[in-house]
């Protein structure tokens, strides 16, 4: 006989979801299960629409990464146009998208993650979050809020504004960058990196008190996917997908975007409205594979910003080919250097201000791909159009659904370690739930849910009688 135990909803994620834990009479942890628990609709409610709008629509699936979908979707624009974007237009997307990346990786970090890395796992709940943070660390907070306003300013200087800027568009971009917004935006940068080292050499000095975490929470063997450049350089836009095993053994590379779907396939399982990708070659369940800041850099060679480059080979050091989700936080980490450089270098460049930002032509094939990193991992974009270039079919495949596989291993991983009697302290309900937050999950992305996010708890024996319960408002 088995019971199970409840996380319902995971809190400090963005969206909805919930955790099952089923265990024996031994108190031994049998399995775990990860559960998104709204539908997702996007796909079919796009059918029918001018493919011009797509940018416009798929940008309101979640307003936390808004800019991912973007850039994917007026990605897959350009292919069905068949365009090569002016270089300008291509910069200034590549400075949006890094803005996105900056903003999103400082909310995870600062936001929902911080309170657990520097209160606690076992901390007041009632304190455990980025007010409590403020008040034992309000510089660190207050500092790290202004990452998080650098990235957002970025996206805004360019679109008009931070949440769902119809900006991006198939062929290129509506409006440019101003000299008064780039010299804006060029005095943020000192201040971002200052906190950014600062961060990361807090979160270096306090590893050595997370070797517990970095054995458990969510380590295991599966392989990498991400974007990379021809040199094998970090990249977040354009390049070629590139698959590495546990040991960062290249496993398949140099694969064009647009066929995708000869390497990923999607499962569904019946205990959640998440899809689960995997890795064709190998099957389903067997091609589990993580995309994200971690997969990164497991697979790129090298950042081509030096002090990103610095910190990357300080890491790699380390750890090598990294199969920890505990440290997709200093993965974080180091992408913000990388992104707050790159947009240095971009704002640098002396073409960012040209007014060719816009490439014209009709639809030239009914079927295109775009492909972007979203601060999560890979996204997706397919359509289909007929000749009047209205959408007849729509895929998306999500970065948080491709580490479906590896967060559901996950929570089983942790609950195994920590779960040895009946009662199971708070603390360690936290510890179950901070394994999801590694990948920092975007649910919104997945399911566009909305409401609330209460959280409820049942203990549940093996005769089936309710054995105890907690209630979160």
């Amino acid at each position: 006989m088995s019971r199970e135990i409840m996380i319902d909803p995971v809190s400090r994620i963005e969206g909805h979801a919930k955790i099952t834990i089923m265990i024996d009479d031994a108190n031994e942890v049998i399995d775990a299960q990860f559960h998104v628990t709204e539908f997702r609709g996007f796909e079919k409610f796009c059918e029918g629409r001018p493919f011009t709008e797509m940018p416009s629509l798929t940008g309101r699936i979640c307003g936390i990464c808004p800019i991912s979908h973007l850039m994917a979707s007026a990605k897959a624009g350009d292919a069905l146009l068949t365009v090569k974007i002016p270089p300008t237009a291509e910069k200034l997307r590549r400075m949006m998208n890094l803005g996105q990346i900056l903003q999103s990786h400082a909310l995870s970090f600062f936001y929902l993650s911080g309170p657990d890395l520097l209160l606690g796992w076992d901390s007041d709940p009632a304190k455990r979050n980025v007010f409590g943070l403020i008040d034992a660390n309000p510089d660190l907070a207050r500092k790290g809020i202004r990452v998080r306003q650098f990235g957002q300013e970025v996206v805004e200087h360019l679109g008009g504004k931070r949440i769902h800027p119809a900006w991006a568009v198939p062929g290129g971009v509506r409006s440019g960058l101003s000299e008064e917004s780039r010299q804006e935006l060029l005095d943020w940068i000192p201040e971002t990196m200052a906190t950014l080292k600062q961060s990361l050499d807090l979160f270096k000095a306090k590893l050595d008190g997370f070797e517990e975490e970095c054995e458990v929470f969510g380590n295991f063997p599966s392989m990498f996917m991400s974007l990379v450049a021809d040199d094998g350089a970090w990249e977040h836009y354009g390049g070629s997908l590139k698959f590495v095993d546990f040991e960062g053994k290249v496993v398949s590379e140099r694969i064009d975007p647009s066929r995708y779907r000869e390497y990923i396939g999607e499962a569904v399982e019946d205990h959640s409205y998440l899809k689960f990708p995997y890795f064709k070659p190998a099957g389903y369940p067997g091609g589990i594979y993580r995309v994200g800041p971690l997969a990164r850099l497991n697979v790129c060679r090298y950042i081509t910003t030096p002090a990103a480059d610095a910190e990357f080979k300080e890491y790699k050091q380390r750890y090598g080919t990294v199969n920890s989700s505990f440290l997709f936080h200093y993965a974080r980490l180091i992408e913000m250097v990388a992104a707050t450089e790159a947009v240095h270098r971009l704002l640098d460049d002396p073409e960012i201000t040209s007014e060719h930002l816009r490439a014209n032509a009709d639809i030239n094939q009914l079927h295109g791909v775009g492909v972007s990193e979203a601060p999560r991992g890979t996204l997706f974009h397919e359509y289909q159009v007929d000749k009047d270039g209205l959408i007849q079919k729509v895929n998306l495949v999500i970065a948080t659904g491709q580490n479906n596989l590896a967060m559901n291993k996950t929570v089983a991983q942790i609950a195994r370690h920590f779960i040895t009697k009946p009662e199971i302290p708070e603390g360690v309900l936290n510890r179950i739930e901070a394994g999801i937050r590694n990948f920092d999950p975007c649910l919104s992305c997945s399911t566009h849910a909305f409401g609330s996010m209460p959280l409820h708890v049942q203990l549940i024996g093996p005769n089936g009688i309710l054995l105890s319960e907690r209630k979160r408002n």
